[in-house]
């Protein structure tokens, strides 16, 4: 969650990356409405604790400015618009769509709820935005939606169907954030591997990248939000092995190491599947390395069910890894399966997390000694091409800056490194 409590637009964003891009769309808009005094928060679905955090910092934002309008989006209010409604704390709702649209903040409201049916909406905008409040990197979406109907999720319902940014807004989103100085760029989409298909020559995803790293020469690092692991593109494969501008780091949406979990939960792959991904992506860039979400408790998941997703860890060689204990969402088919005892899921999640911090701290204790690309954060910090968490001796790079430096010591799970060489500051955007 971020929030800059100093602000007259003060921005709370919860979930996911495309959610954080989002939230610098609804601030562009506001303050072109001359909106002061307000805070809005963008919700998140995945989970009930997401919600349920969601809710706890609305009565909070009350308390602590008992005159601002609260103004609360995002996909839980998409899904439970009433819910939200019914909160003295909030003064209006706005869904998924409305919030992107400029007239949703101008003037005076038609109504204290503004959301319509999702499942209607057939286009995804490109929405130019000047800057990220003091980033260092910038996100851009170029997909939102999702057609696909895993068994657990909730989310397609608060995002609505898969549609695509069409090629030339991508390029001139990017090239403004380029020259407003940002060197790295994250694409974001809620399945992103699934760009393409409505638009005119149906591009893949790899297709569009291709053309975007051309279109644009001066964007010096490329990074990808969570791939399908068995719907990388073949371009997508080319410019993993060739593109030293796609940074060696991939995010992939296995979600369990188990073929019946799998089947259950309606994924497209199956264990061997991200396994192979894996293995093609290393042959093809030795070095690169991986991060995954995963879901632990899913409901019927037996202990030796829950062990294939341990040992997944180690055959697929992952190092970021997102655990979730699986969250029942009302409505969904995995709400009406056999739940696993929360006790145990938890159990899970924590064993889960520990071998996922232990193959971490392996991977970072390599890194000792070698070369690496820092993109500053703030000062002192970064994150390195592989995006593992970098601590600078001094802190005198510019954030926004990308610096060479030396790896030398492991710390607290961040790499401790010497700076040589510091590339040209970004301009502030």
């Amino acid at each position: 969650m971020s929030s800059p409590p100093d602000a007259a637009v003060q921005i709370l964003t919860f979930g996911c990356r495309l959610n954080a891009y989002e939230s610098e769309v609804m601030r562009g808009h506001a303050q072109a409405a001359g909106m002061a005094d307000a805070i809005i928060v963008n919700t998140c679905a995945v989970t009930a604790e997401a919600e349920r955090q969601a809710r706890q910092a609305i009565r909070r934002a009350r308390r602590d400015r008992p005159d601002a309008q609260i103004i609360v989006t995002g996909c839980a209010a998409q899904i439970d618009p009433g819910a939200f409604a019914a909160m003295p704390e909030v003064s209006r709702v706005l869904g998924n769509a409305e919030k992107l649209n400029a007239e949703s903040w101008g003037g005076i409201p038609d109504a204290r709820v503004m959301v319509n049916d999702i499942m209607s909406v057939t286009e995804t905008a490109g929405h130019l935005t000047a800057g990220f409040d003091g980033k260092a990197r910038a996100f851009i979406q170029v997909q939102n939606g999702c057609d696909h109907r895993c068994t657990f999720c909730i989310i397609p319902y608060g995002r609505g169907p898969a549609r695509s940014v069409p090629m030339g807004a991508i390029v001139a989103e990017t090239r403004q954030l380029v020259e407003a100085g940002f060197r790295e760029i994250v694409m974001t989409g809620v399945d992103l591997t699934s760009y393409g298909p409505d638009l005119p020559g149906q591009p893949t995803l790899g297709q569009m990248i291709r053309r975007l790293l051309a279109a644009v020469p001066n964007l010096e690092r490329l990074r990808l939000s969570s791939l399908d692991p068995v719907e990388i593109d073949e371009d997508l494969w080319r410019l993993i092995a060739d593109e030293p501008r796609l940074m060696p780091h991939l995010h992939l949406s296995i979600q369990a190491g188990d073929d019946m979990v799998l089947k259950r939960m309606k994924r497209r792959h199956l264990r061997a599947d991200a396994v192979t991904a894996c293995e093609r992506a290393r042959s093809l860039r030795p070095g690169i390395v991986f991060g995954a979400d995963l879901i632990v408790g899913f409901p019927t998941e037996t202990e030796d069910m829950f062990v294939n997703t341990l040992n997944l860890l180690d055959e697929c060689g992952l190092t970021y890894l997102h655990i979730f204990p699986y969250s029942a969402r009302k409505g969904t088919p995995a709400a009406r399966m056999p739940q696993v005892p929360m006790e145990r899921r938890k159990a899970r999640a924590a064993e889960l997390r520990a071998a996922g911090y232990r193959r971490l701290n392996l991977f970072l204790a390599r890194q000792i000694g070698a070369e690496i690309s820092a993109l500053i954060e703030k000062p002192g910090e970064g994150r390195s091409e592989h995006y593992a968490p970098v601590r600078l001796a001094d802190d005198l790079a510019a954030v926004g800056s990308v610096v060479r430096a030396r790896v030398t010591d492991v710390i607290d799970g961040a790499l401790v490194a010497e700076s040589f060489e510091s590339a040209n500051p970004k301009s502030s955007p």
